[in-house]
């Protein structure tokens, strides 16, 4: 567990969801973004990639676009260029091609309109718009895979909604840059170890995926004329996955975990390394799977409040301590997983118990010793 302490560490600004009869929600949001740091970078004349999540269809914990608008016009405020960005799945889904992800966001109710900037999807059409980026001192990796229209941005500003994932524990900062920023192929990178698979049983022998694989690794043999993919020519790229129209190709989600969490580390550094970032962390309506999930569950934990601060780590830090100092939500899954719907505190880890398999701290401290910042924090609440 990260520790408190008051005499060093980063400074992470924390804002409770109080509201004295004078201040809105929004409008503490300003003020603590403000006292965090991001009146201090000059925004003037500079492309200002706002990174968040959009929302899986069917997903309701996603954060509501008033929160993006929010940013947004602070960055305005400050002679910046914002636009909002995420980038390509590479799960089958209504995010995986940039046509699907943009009408998803609209139903969601981000829009120029709504949020006052355009939206970018950073990987482009089908997820091959990518920009590779050496990762200084990675040690699983050397470089990265990053959607282009994230790298080509002057500063970058994290928006991301703390909640609970299937694989890396938690989805915090980190996750939202390290493996949102990433590619298609940038995420085949950090997620699998196996490369690209068929179901045959979903083929329907368009030969679309030969086309986008560069390789030549895919062919159709007869007699049943249906995909199949040479694992000695494969390069693990993912374009197959992007241009297959049945949803027959798939990836092995197969790293361990935390393995997972130390690559989506270097990504981070990679995405973050050379420009100015700030960093956004709303823990509100904790939830115990991502927003990627095309259903969200009660959150496991009441909200919290909003953090902020110039170090992502340390950010992910003080959020995972947050939420495990709160109590219990009694009938959620987190109360199933602790004995019962009545279940309460004390617990010294929530994600570890309703995601057992994701070990976030291995990928925190792997953070730490790359450079990208650190897990001691002191807290300052406005």
């Amino acid at each position: 567990m990260s520790e408190i302490n008051p005499g060093g560490g980063s400074k992470v600004y924390f804002a409770s969801l109080r509201l004295s009869a004078n201040e809105t929600l929004p409008a503490k949001l300003i003020r603590l973004c403000q006292q965090a740091g991001l009146a201090d970078i000059d925004f003037r004349h500079k492309f200002t990639a706002i990174k968040m999540h959009f929302g899986e269809d069917g997903n309701l914990a996603y954060l509501r676009p008033n929160y993006a608008k929010v940013v947004v016009d602070m960055v305005k405020g400050m002679g910046g260029r914002p636009y909002l960005t995420d980038c390509n799945t590479l799960y089958p889904g209504r995010r995986k091609n940039a046509l699907e992800h943009l009408d998803l966001a609209f139903e969601h109710g981000f829009s120029p309109f709504s949020t006052g900037c355009q939206i970018l999807i950073g990987d482009g059409l089908d997820g091959t718009d990518e920009q590779i980026v050496a990762i200084p001192g990675g040690k699983y990796l050397q470089e990265a895979r990053i959607g282009r229209a994230v790298m080509d941005a002057d500063i970058l500003i994290s928006l991301t909604h703390f909640k609970g994932h299937v694989e890396t524990g938690f989805g915090g900062t980190l996750k939202n840059i390290g493996m949102g920023c990433a590619s298609r192929a940038g995420k085949m990178a950090l997620h699998s170890c196996t490369g690209p698979k068929i179901r045959s049983e979903r083929c329907i022998a368009c030969h679309k995926c030969s086309r986008f694989c560069a390789q030549e690794a895919i062919s159709y043999p007869e007699p049943a004329g249906l995909a199949v993919i040479d694992m000695t020519k494969c390069v693990e790229c993912g374009n197959c996955i992007g241009a297959c129209p049945a949803d027959a190709i798939r990836a092995d989600f197969d790293e361990a975990s935390e393995l997972l969490g130390c690559k989506i580390a270097e990504y981070t550094k990679a995405v973050l390394a050379g420009r100015p970032s700030f960093h956004i962390s709303l823990v509100i309506d904790v939830s115990p799977l991502c927003d990627c999930w095309s259903a969200s569950d009660l959150p496991i934990v009441p909200s919290v409040g909003f953090f902020a601060s110039l170090d992502p780590v340390a950010l992910d830090a003080a959020c995972v301590d947050a939420v495990n100092a709160q109590p219990v939500q009694a009938n959620s899954v987190l109360a199933d997983a602790l004995g019962g719907w009545g279940a309460s505190l004390p617990h010294e880890d929530y994600f570890a118990a309703i995601n057992p398999h994701g070990k976030w701290p291995e990928g925190l401290a792997h953070a730490e010793a790359i450079g990208l910042g650190t897990r001691h924090y002191e807290l300052i609440e406005i």
